[in-house]
This record gives C-alpha cells, structure tokens and sequence, in this order.
C-alpha cells in the first residue's frame, strides 16, 4: 500500500513532519520508504495513512525526567514497536538538536505533546490534508485549558512578533491556531533527521529527496551530505518571537540555489 500527504515543503515543521510520519510508519512497518513528489509526500508500507495516524493516537506520550516537566525527554511507546521511540534531539549539543528547540520557559515538552496528540482524536486528520487541519488544542488533562504549540509550524512564526501584526500574541498570552498534525510529527522527525547548521547563528539547511528511501538514510539526506537528482534545498530560520529572546519559532523557508 501507498500513502500520499499534501505538504508545503517551504514550511519546516511539514518538512520535518514528513521525516516523523516515515519513522512511524518504518516502525509499524519495516521496510517503508518515502520521498517528495511536487507538493506530497509519499510512503509505501503495509498500512495506509488511516492506520498511521491511529497507531500514533493510540501511542503513550511519556515524561523520561520525572523532575522536568519543560525539558524532559519524552518516550513513545506503542505495542508495535519492536522498541520505544526516544525522543530527546533538544538535549543535544554535538549535532545542534539544541539550537532547534523552540520552547521556553514554562511551556512542558510532554503536556504539549499530549494536547497536540489529543487534538488529532478528529476525522479531519485521517485524509491527506492533515497538515492544514488549524485549530485550538486544550490539555486532555484539564479540557478548560488551552495549550499553545511548540511554534514548528511556519504559519505562526511571523504572526508572533509586535513588529508584524502590531502586538505580540505572545506577550498578551494569546490563544492562536495550532496545527497539531504539523506539531507533533516534526517533534518526532527531528529526532532521526536534523538540518545542517550554516555559518549564521539560527539559520538551517535542509533537504529534500525524489528517490524512494529508508529512514536510516535520511539522517545523512536531509542536512544534504547525500545529494540524489531531484534533491532540493531550503534554508530557515529559528527565529525569535518574543522580546526576551527565549522563544522561538520555525520561518518558512527559502529555496536554496541548484547547483
């Protein structure tokens, strides 16, 4: 079976997205393989895209550190996986996991990650569109509190700051629409596949591939040290999006020149 995701690949988190929703199925499935194709993803395995996204709700979202609730790893465990799915790339000084965290200060990497994983328990991301499905994630703990996202998705970044709508949502602790699809699966993407730092703080490289491919190639395609024909390269930011300089955001990305 195949399965085919509408993505934006100037958008980083769907990018990265992509790269979780492979890992996932290679797990469920061994053997699967993906690639870009114009504006989808692909994925051949013995499931479909309904099975995926299933298998993902039915996961455990668990807290590593019990004493750290904002930077703790976290575990995905699932009775399909052969082993748990350790997620902790944002502790990672030698590969540069660190400068990608967008995170800060009370925001808790697992409470996210649950409210994202909640949100999803809808139809409308069980079809190709789940990357576009917006909406407002509450705390499955406390279904009368709202919870913001980790900001991967590109379409909040430039919305976050007072210099571009006039206030900052963040300052004035606003709720905006999340896209969980988008902000769950690039936590779990980035974890195998990060971008290539550039010579400027913040900025990253990173690549796409048109060749059907395992995930244990991708650690060495996506920051572009493994180049196939039809591989394209962006480049983002992770941007500031508060005053203080702790929070961040991912910023759509620019298409690198072919050479």
């Amino acid at each position: 079976m195949s399965m085919r995701i509408v993505v934006d690949p100037t958008n980083p988190g769907q990018f990265f997205a992509c790269c979780g929703m492979l890992e996932l199925a290679d797990r469920l499935w061994p053997g699967a393989e993906g690639w870009f194709e114009h504006s989808e993803f692909s994925i051949t395995g013995r499931g479909n895209l309904s099975d995926l996204v299933r298998h993902l709700l039915e996961a455990q979202l668990l807290q590593v550190d019990p004493k750290d609730s904002t930077g703790s790893a976290i575990e995905v465990q699932h009775p399909a996986f052969a082993h748990s799915l350790l997620l902790d790339w944002w502790h990672d000084d030698r590969a540069g996991g660190k400068e990608l965290k967008v995170w800060a200060g009370t925001m808790e990497s697992v409470r996210i990650a649950r409210a994202m994983q909640h949100a999803m328990r809808q139809d409308e991301f069980l079809n190709p569109r789940l990357f576009q499905v917006g909406l407002i994630a509450y705390d499955p703990e406390d279904p009368s509190k709202k919870v913001e996202p980790y900001y991967f998705d590109a379409r909040r970044g430039p919305n976050a700051h007072s210099r571009d709508v006039g206030f900052s949502p963040n300052d004035l602790q606003l709720t905006t629409t999340a896209f969980p699809a988008v902000e769950l699966l690039c936590l779990i993407g980035l974890q195998r596949c990060l971008p290539a730092p550039t010579d400027r703080p913040r900025l990253f490289d990173y690549y796409t591939w048109s060749d059907p491919l395992c995930p244990e190639l991708l650690r060495a395609v996506v920051p572009g040290a493994l180049k196939f024909s039809g591989s394209r390269g962006y480049r983002f930011e992770n941007w500031y999006r508060t005053g203080q300089k702790k929070h961040k955001a991912f910023r759509t990305a620019t298409p690198l020149p072919d050479h």
